[in-house]
C-alpha cells in the first residue's frame, strides 16, 4: 500500500484511507475473490504497515471493493497525493503473489499490456480541485485551495454519484464530502470505482459577530443571578471544535458574568447573568467588549461591544428639600402676582418622574380661593384682591403626589400685610373735543397738537409723584414748565384713520412709596377725504373678437377708496379720449362696447377712465384701458387685380419665375394665411405658396400654343376658409426657334417646262416658304446662292415674295437644264434661320425624254456657293401685299410690354395680308406654268410641307 504511506508520509497525517468493500460485477465471472490463504499471507505485511503510519494517524485497510474513502485538511496546496488508487484497489502485484486482476508475473501498471489506464466518468469539477494521474492511477490536490467551509457550509448538498466530482454534506456537522467516479480500463480490467474524499476543517476562520453594537436592557430590580439571552451570538464557519466555543467580557464590572447554552443542533448562546443588585439612579448603563473564542489551536477571536442599559422602575417618590417655607404678600398686591413656588424631586425617569401638586384637605376653601397653586409647576399666585376682611396668616399643606407614591408634604405659612395709604391723584383737564371719556381728533392735524393737560398731585401732601405715559400710539407726555406737576398730552407725528383709528393709552402716577394710579384715555380719529379712489389694476388690457354683438360686456373695473362712510363711494366716469361706442356705469364699473367691432378698421383701442370718490372736495384716479379686439376670419384673399397678364418668351426653362401673383388678407395671424394653388392647367403650371411665384413645369412652345387662361384660387387658414379666384393669362413672345418651312417646290427632284417662248419677265415659278415664328422671325428672305445651266443667270428671284421671273430672251443655246441653289432665310435674332432648296428649269419645246431629266436630276450638281445675302426693304410701303412689313414693328412694339390687344390685332392684320399675298401669286402662275405631258398642274396641286436638307 505505497500509495496511502506515501501520503501520510508526506503530509503528517493529512491523508487516510479507509476499508473499502468489493462487490463484484455480474460481468466479471472470470475475477476470482482471493483466498483466505492468501489473506492470511498478506497479514505480517499489514501489520508492518499499520506501525509504519501509525505515528501518522493514517488508517488504510482494504478489501476486494469499488468504494475507496480518503481524508485531508482542507487548505493544502496544490501536488498532495492523496492516495494510489492501482494500490489501494491492490491492481499492482503485491508482495506475497499476484495482483486482484492478472494470473501474469509481477507487473507495475505501465508494464501491464495493454496498461490500466484511470479516468474520471465526466469532468465536471474535477480538475478544480482534485487531479488524477491517467495511468498511475494517483490522486493529488489541484491548484485550486479546497475551502470546507465554501464547499459544503455555503453550496451543500446531498450525494451524488453522476460520474463527476460532486460535494456531499451529510447530516454530520463534521462531514464534508468529495464524490468521484473513476473508470479503470481497458475494458477486461474494467473497474467503476466510488471514491469518497472526506474533507477535514482547520481553524481557519475566527468567530463574527452579526452587528458590532450589541444593546442589552436589564431593568434596574432584576434579581441576581437573572439570566438574559445576548441576540447577535457570535458564528463561525469552522465546524465541531474550532468552532465558537466561549465567551467572556472584557469587564464585569462586579455586576455580571456570562454562561453559555448549547441546544441540540449544537448552537452556543450567551447569556448575561446579574451578579449584583442594580440602581439605575446609581448607575444607567454599562459599557463592555463581549469576545467570542473557538477551539482551534490558537484559538481565534472576535469582538462586538455590549452595552447594557438599566430600565428604570418606580421606585422612587417625590422628597422635598423642606418641611415649610414662609411666605409674606402685601395688601396691595396685584392679582396674579406669583408669590412663591414649591418642588419636590423624583429621580425616577419619564412616567415614573411625573409630579401633580395639590393642597391637602385640611387647606380652608378661602385659602383656596384667595391663592391658586399650579398642579403641574408649584406655583403659588394671588387669585383674588386682597379685601379688608382677609386673615392675615394661612396656612397651607402642599402634597407632591407620584405614581403609586405616598404623597410628600410642606407647608407653606402666608402672611399678609395690610397696607393703608392715598394714591396720588390725576386731573385732566381736556383741549380736543371729549365726549364720554372719548377725545376725538381729526386726522390730518398737525404734529404736536396738544390734546389734555393733566395735574398730579399727592393727597398726603408728604411723596413725591412721578407721572408716565403708558401704551402705544403717535403721543408724549411732557412736563408744563414752570409748573411742577403740570403735564401735558400732544400728538408726535401725523396720524391716518386708514392705518389705525383707535387709540388707548393711560396716564400713570406713582409716589416714592411705590403706589400708583391709572389713568385710562382713549382716543378716537376722525375721517378725512384724503385718499383718492385707487383701481386694483392701472393698466386693464382686454381682448375681445371682432363682430361683437351689440352691448358686449367687456369688463367690470374695480376701485377701492381708504376713506370711510360717503369719502369712500366710488364712481365710475370715462376719460375724453374714449370713443362714443363705449359705455361704463357709474356705479357698478361695467364696461360694455354698444356696436360691433372691426379688428380691420381698429385694432386697438387705448382711452382712460375715472374712478372719483364723493368727498368734499372729491378726488379722483385714471385708469388706461388697452382693448385688443381679435381676429375673426371674416375677410376673404384679396388679389392685388382681379386679371393678371404676363408675357413670357417662349422655350422658357421649365420652373423658371413666369410672374408673382399678389394675393393680401385683411385678417390676421392663421386667418391672414393664404395658400395659393391652380386651379385648372395644374399640369403645366404650379404656384409657390408662400411667395406666390408662378412656374411653368415644362418649357412653353408657341408654336405649339401661343396663349394660357389659368385660375388661380387663393384659400386663408381660417375655420371656414374662405377663398377667392383670380384669371391669369400667360403670352408667349416668340423667339427664333424654327427655320423657313419649304412649301413649294415640294421636292429638290421636281422640275418645271420652260417655253423658250417666254417673255423676260414673265413670273416662271416660285419658292413658298412659311415660318412657324412670328412678327421679325418669320419675315423670309429669298435669294438665289448657286446656279447652274447653260445661262443660269437669266432667272432671277424677287427676295420678298420668292417669284422666280425670266430677266432675258431665252436664246437657242439655252435650251437644257437650268438649276437654282435658293436660300430661304428669317430676319430672326440674334441669328437668322434658312432652309434651301433646288429650283429645277427645263428649257425646251417640249419634254420628249422624263428620263433623261430624271437622270440629270440624279446626278450630284457641281454648284458654287454664292455669299451675297439678300437685302429686304422692311419699311411700310403703300401696297397692299407689302403692308406684312408692318408686322415686325408690332411684335417689338409686344415684346416691350404693350398691351396683348394690341399685339392679337396686328397678328390678325399679319395673317389677312399674308393670304391675300398668297392668292395674287397663284393668279399670276397660271400665265408662265405649264404642265408637263399634263402631269404637272400648279393651279391644283396641294402645296404640302417637305424636308428639306440645309446647306
Amino acid at each position: 500500500m505505497r500509495g496511502g504511506g506515501d501520503a501520510c508520509g508526506s503530509q503528517a497525517g493529512a491523508v487516510s484511507w479507509s476499508r473499502a468493500t468489493w462487490r463484484p460485477r455480474p460481468d466479471m465471472g472470470s475475477l476470482s475473490r482471493p483466498s483466505s490463504s492468501a489473506s492470511h499471507g498478506n497479514l505480517p505485511h499489514l501489520l508492518l504497515f499499520f506501525l509504519f503510519v501509525g505515528p501518522f494517524n493514517c488508517l488504510a485497510s482494504y478489501s476486494r471493493a469499488t468504494e475507496i474513502l480518503y481524508s485531508l485538511n482542507e487548505g493544502l496546496p496544490a501536488g498532495v497525493l492523496i492516495g494510489s488508487l492501482a494500490e489501494d484497489l491492490r491492481l499492482l502485484p503485491s508482495a506475497g503473489g499476484q495482483d486482484l486482476l492478472s494470473q501474469s508475473p509481477q507487473h507495475s501498471v505501465a508494464e501491464r499490456n495493454p496498461p490500466l489506464s484511470f479516468s474520471l466518468a465526466s469532468q465536471g469539477l474535477s480538475g478544480q480541485y482534485v487531479t488524477l494521474d491517467n495511468r498511475s492511477g494517483e490522486l493529488h490536490t489541484s491548484a485550486q485551495e479546497i475551502d470546507r467551509e465554501a464547499l459544503c457550509l455555503e453550496g451543500g448538498g446531498g450525494i451524488a454519484w453522476g460520474g463527476s466530482i460532486s460535494i456531499s454534506s451529510s447530516p454530520s456537522a463534521d462531514s464534508c464530502l468529495l464524490l468521484l467516479d473513476v473508470l479503470v480500463l481497458p475494458q477486461e480490467y474494467f473497474r467503476f470505482v466510488k471514491v469518497k474524499i472526506a474533507i477535514r476543517d482547520i481553524n481557519d476562520n475566527a468567530p463574527r459577530f452579526p452587528i458590532s453594537q450589541i444593546s442589552v436592557w436589564v431593568p434596574e430590580n432584576a434579581p441576581v443571578n437573572t439570566r438574559l439571552a445576548i441576540e447577535h451570538p457570535a458564528v463561525d464557519p469552522d465546524m465541531g471544535t474550532n468552532g465558537v466555543q466561549t465567551y467572556r467580557l472584557l469587564d464585569y464590572h462586579r455586576m455580571f458574568t456570562l454562561d453559555v447554552e448549547e441546544n441540540e443542533n449544537g448552537e452556543r448562546t450567551p447569556y448575561l447573568i446579574v451578579m449584583g443588585l442594580l440602581d439605575r439612579e446609581t448607575q444607567d448603563q454599562y459599557v463592555s467588549i463581549i469576545i467570542a473564542e473557538d477551539g482551534g489551536s490558537p484559538p481565534l477571536i472576535g469582538s462586538a461591544t455590549l452595552t447594557i442599559g438599566i430600565s428604570d422602575i418606580n421606585d422612587n417618590c417625590p422628597l422635598f428639600t423642606d418641611s415649610q417655607i414662609n411666605i409674606t404678600v402685601y395688601g396691595n398686591a396685584t392679582v396674579g402676582t406669583p408669590i412663591a413656588a414649591v418642588q419636590a424631586v423624583d429621580r425616577d425617569l419619564g412616567n415614573n418622574a411625573q409630579i401633580t401638586y395639590s393642597y391637602s384637605q385640611k387647606v380652608p376653601q378661602a385659602s383656596k380661593d384667595l391663592f391658586h397653586l399650579n398642579e403641574n409647576t408649584g406655583v403659588i399666585k394671588l387669585f383674588s384682591k386682597i379685601g379688608g376682611s382677609v386673615l392675615q396668616t394661612h396656612k397651607l399643606t402642599i402634597l407632591a403626589n407620584g405614581p403609586g407614591c405616598i404623597p410628600a408634604v410642606i407647608t407653606a405659612l402666608v402672611t399678609i400685610i395690610k397696607v393703608i395709604f392715598r394714591p396720588p391723584e390725576i386731573v385732566p383737564r381736556y383741549i380736543a373735543n371729549q365726549i364720554d371719556g372719548i377725545i376725538y381728533l381729526k386726522e390730518l392735524e398737525p404734529v404736536n397738537t396738544p390734546i389734555a393737560f393733566f395735574t398730579i398731585r399727592d393727597p398726603e401732601g408728604k411723596y413725591k409723584v412721578n407721572c408716565y405715559l403708558d401704551g402705544e400710539g403717535p403721543f408724549r407726555l411732557l412736563p408744563y414748565k414752570p409748573y411742577s406737576n403740570e403735564y401735558l398730552l400732544e400728538t408726535t407725528k401725523p396720524m391716518d384713520y386708514e392705518l389705525q383709528q383707535f387709540y388707548e393709552i393711560a396716564i400713570v402716577a406713582w409716589n416714592s412709596e411705590g403706589f400708583q394710579v391709572k389713568k385710562m384715555i382713549k382716543v378716537q380719529l376722525l375721517d378725512d377725504n384724503d385718499n383718492a379712489p385707487v383701481f386694483l389694476q392701472p393698466l386693464v388690457e382686454l381682448t375681445i373678437e371682432e363682430n361683437n354683438a351689440p352691448n358686449a360686456f367687456l369688463t367690470k373695473l374695480d376701485a377701492t377708496d381708504a376713506d370711510s362712510g360717503e369719502r369712500g363711494q366710488v364712481s365710475y366716469f370715462l376719460g375724453p379720449d374714449a370713443p362714443s361706442y363705449f359705455s361704463l356705469d357709474s356705479v357698478t364699473g361695467i364696461l360694455t362696447v354698444s356696436t360691433q367691432l372691426d379688428r380691420e378698421e381698429k385694432e386697438k383701442y387705448r382711452y382712460t377712465v375715472r374712478a372719483v370718490d364723493s368727498g368734499k372736495p372729491p378726488q379722483e384716479s385714471v385708469a388706461t384701458v388697452v382693448i385688443t379686439v381679435l381676429d375673426k376670419n371674416d375677410n376673404s384673399p384679396r388679389f392685388i387685380n382681379k386679371d393678371f397678364s404676363f408675357f413670357v418668351p417662349e422655350n422658357f426653362p421649365g420652373y423658371g419665375e413666369i410672374g408673382v401673383i399678389s394675393v393680401t388678407d385683411a385678417d390676421t395671424g392663421q386667418n391672414g394665411w393664404v395658400a395659393l394653388s391652380v386651379v385648372n392647367q395644374s399640369d403645366i403650371f404650379v404656384i409657390d405658396t408662400g411667395k406666390g411665384l408662378l412656374r411653368a413645369k415644362v418649357s412653353l412652345d408657341r408654336e405649339q400654343q401661343s396663349s394660357y387662361t389659368l385660375w388661380v384660387e387663393a384659400v386663408d387658414g381660417g375655420t371656414p376658409p374662405l377663398s377667392s379666384t383670380a384669371k391669369i393669362t400667360i403670352l408667349l413672345l416668340d423667339i427664333n426657334d424654327n427655320p423657313p418651312l419649304v412649301l413649294f417646290p415640294q421636292s429638290n427632284m421636281s422640275y418645271l417646262l420652260v417655253l423658250p417662248s417666254t417673255l423676260p419677265g414673265s413670273l416662271v415659278t416660285e419658292v413658298y416658304a412659311v415660318d412657324k415664328d412670328t412678327g421679325m422671325n418669320a419675315v423670309i428672305a429669298y435669294s438665289i446662292i448657286g446656279r447652274r445651266g447653260p445661262r443660269p443667270e437669266s432667272f432671277r428671284i424677287d427676295p420678298k415674295t420668292g417669284n422666280i421671273t425670266l430677266e432675258e430672251a431665252l436664246l437657242q443655246t439655252d435650251y437644257g437644264l437650268h438649276r437654282l441653289l435658293v436660300k430661304v432665310s428669317d430676319h430672326g435674332y440674334p441669328e437668322p434661320l434658312h432652309s434651301t432648296v433646288m429650283v429645277n428649269l427645263f428649257v425646251n419645246d417640249t419634254v420628249s425624254n422624263e428620263s433623261y431629266i430624271e437622270n440629270l436630276l440624279r446626278k450630284e450638281p457641281e454648284i458654287s456657293i454664292e455669299e451675297k445675302e439678300p437685302q429686304i426693304s422692311i419699311e411700310p410701303t403703300h401696297r397692299k401685299a407689302e403692308s406684312v412689313s408692318c408686322m415686325p414693328t408690332l411684335v417689338a412694339l409686344s415684346v416691350i410690354s404693350l398691351s396683348s390687344i394690341t399685339f392679337l390685332t396686328g397678328m390678325g392684320i399679319y395673317i389677312c395680308l399674308r393670304r391675300e399675298k398668297k392668292h395674287h401669286r397663284e393668279d399670276e402662275n397660271l400665265e408662265v406654268q405649264t404642265s408637263l405631258k399634263g402631269k404637272i398642274d400648279l393651279h391644283m396641286r396641294e402645296r404640302k410641307p417637305m424636308d428639306i436638307s440645309n446647306i
